[in-house]
């Protein structure tokens, strides 16, 4: 699954707003309420992607290049505060890479979203069809700001 948007910020601005706790949480609201990461977003590092239940995914930062590209790999799922990577559903995930690819385009970003690397549940795929532009448009409005 493939998602671009072009926004009218540098790519430092845009950056900071994808990865900075406040904007990341406002973002991401798209997905769950209370969506939040815990992480440093160092590569190596380690992420848990939590909605307001703490439900959610543990992944890890594979590739960090800041203000260009994040790569960030999925292990597995978190549910009812257990973080888990040998469960069936755990399994789906392992291994799926998300992608995030910033490019200068005369002083805007285009921004370039992808998902891959494992196949994505059926029940997510309309999910993330619908929720992935509702994301990317509140990015770019706190971006433009």
């Amino acid at each position: 699954m493939d998602f671009t948007i072009t926004i009218n910020a540098p790519r430092e601005k845009v950056w900071n707003t994808l990865w900075d706790d406040a904007t990341y949480r406002k973002w991401t609201s798209a997905f769950a309420e209370g969506s939040r990461a815990e992480t440093d977003w160092q590569e190596g590092s380690k992420i848990l992607f939590l909605d307001g239940k703490g439900e959610g995914m543990v992944s890890v930062v594979a590739e960090s290049r800041p203000n260009e590209f994040m790569s960030i790999k999925h292990l597995g799922i978190v549910s009812g505060g257990v973080e888990s990577i040998d469960s069936d559903e755990a399994k789906q995930w392992a291994g799926a890479l998300e992608n995030y690819t910033l490019v200068n385009e005369n002083g805007k970003t285009q921004l370039h979203v992808s998902m891959s690397g494992a196949e994505i549940p059926k029940e997510f795929e309309d999910y993330f069809k619908n929720t992935w532009p509702k994301a990317l448009d509140k990015l770019k409005e706190l971006s433009e700001q």
